[in-house]
């Protein structure tokens, strides 16, 4: 007996409910990203696995998908180069390209093959899946879609005060209550000055970064396993657990990191990012939040991140300013800022909050029964005209018994049944019925087409 059919943990196939819900979170995300002048791209599922690596971080090249190579990858192997490899090294000889981990990574890629095709400051969007071989769990999955949108070629704070306006148009089209976290991985670089630790800010970083999930005492502990000094995780300590208004906080951070020149500059950044949004606030609930760090490596100034604060569940989209990113594909000096949503988490969030739009606004709006092929072919031009006008219309395909096709319309939600037969053949009309309510009306087909619209 064959095998139960089954897909990778971590992966997941689709409805045709899901998929309409799913479009409503891209079409909605994309929406705002062209009122905002953005253009989209697309770069290909794989990489060669030389653009991924390093890029992420240890623990981010841990998780790429690795492909294969074809042909006979074993033959050319030397055995004597196995021996006591690691895995992760044993990956790069046996597979020379990789799915991709993110959007940015390609995208860096993209604008430095293609630099003398685009216009700087050149602003992308793009929305396509992503891999990461994580441990599969809730909000959590190895498949998952990103919309990224980017700017780069431009070193102003306006593009990052874009982006958190395009963050909050998102999540008020989407009507989702979030708070807007923002920070500058400047000032954790004046942190980590300031306590004696510069070497150790990737470790400071990713500690801090599991700060709201493991807890203060997790992270002071995985701070000293790094290496840190006691002292310097005792100064430490007031960052990590400050509250207050983000006036308080940047006030703390002004004596804080008096002694650094980098850490300044971040709070500066801050502080005019605060002033643009003054001037045009958001609706979403805005927090600076120093223990935020976003754990990638290729961030260098503002840094955001954003949580509902309706669902418990990890961040829904983040970003950042990445200064050296295309530098390590060939093309120095070019700054840029991006934020990604994550569409699978946004969707759970809508989906626990009863968020989405109704079924009957995403699909089909009404159906023709079927008669037979005299009356079809009556109904033919009234559907076409419904679907020239933008609304969704199906004639079902057969004569089949009455039962039968108003159980189809009943299983798909549809809200309207049209009946048109000999009589309404006759006399022009369609007989129009309301699939909740029960009522029917008798209209002309422009009639229909104004009640349709109206309806939408």
């Amino acid at each position: 007996m064959a095998d139960k059919p089954s897909i990778p943990k971590g992966t997941r196939d689709f409805t045709p409910l899901e998929m309409a819900r799913r479009n409503y979170i891209f079409d909605t995300i994309r929406t705002v990203f062209k009122t905002y002048g953005y253009l989209p791209i697309e770069t290909p599922a794989m990489e060669n696995l030389s653009s991924l690596m390093g890029k992420y971080g240890e623990e981010g090249d841990k998780l790429l998908f690795k492909i294969l190579n074809s042909g006979d990858f074993k033959g050319k192997l030397n055995p004597g180069e196995l021996t006591g490899l690691p895995a992760n090294s044993l990956g790069t000889l046996i597979a020379g390209k990789g799915l991709r981990y993110d959007l940015t990574v390609p995208f860096a890629r993209f604008v430095v093959q293609h630099r003398n095709d685009i216009t700087f400051p050149f602003k992308r969007y793009q929305i396509q899946p992503v891999w990461r071989a994580d441990r599969p769990q809730r909000g959590r999955y190895r498949e998952f879609y990103q919309c990224d949108v980017d700017v780069i070629g431009s070193n102003s704070l306006l593009n990052e005060f874009e982006l958190v306006r395009i963050m909050d148009d998102v999540f008020s089209a989407l009507n989702l209550e979030v708070v807007i976290k923002l920070n500058n991985r400047k000032v954790l670089a004046g942190i980590a000055q300031v306590i004696g630790e510069p070497e150790h800010l990737t470790d400071i970083t990713v500690a801090i970064d599991k700060l709201e999930k493991s807890g203060l005492v997790q992270v002071v502990k995985e701070l000293e396993n790094k290496g840190l000094q006691r002292k310097a995780v005792e100064m430490l300590k007031p960052v990590m657990t400050m509250e207050g208004s983000s006036s308080d906080k940047l006030a703390f951070l002004d004596d804080f990191l008096a002694a650094s020149d980098t850490g300044k500059t971040g709070v500066g950044e801050v502080r005019q990012l605060m002033n643009y949004l003054e001037v045009d606030p958001v609706k979403s609930e805005l927090e600076f939040d120093m223990t935020l760090a976003r754990g990638l490596n290729y961030y260098t100034g503002s840094i955001f991140e954003v949580k509902s604060t309706g669902v418990q569940i990890g961040s829904i989209c983040g970003g950042g300013r990445y200064d050296d990113l295309t530098g390590i594909f060939g093309l120095e000096g070019v700054s840029g800022v991006g934020v990604s949503f994550g569409a699978d988490r946004i969707y759970d969030v809508l989906l626990q909050t009863d968020r989405f739009p109704d079924r009957s606004e995403m699909d089909t709006r009404v159906l023709f029964v079927n008669f037979g092929d005299r009356e079809a072919r009556h109904i033919l031009p009234i559907v076409g005209a419904l679907r020239k006008k933008g609304i969704p219309s199906e004639l079902y395909p057969d004569a089949a018994k009455m039962k039968k096709q108003m159980g189809y319309a009943n299983s798909r939600k549809i809200p309207f049944v049209a009946l048109v037969g000999e009589r309404e053949v006759q006399e022009g009309l369609v007989t129009l019925k309301e699939m909740e309510s029960g009522q029917q009306e008798q209209l002309t087909v422009q009639q229909l087409v104004e009640r349709l619209t109206g309806s939408v």
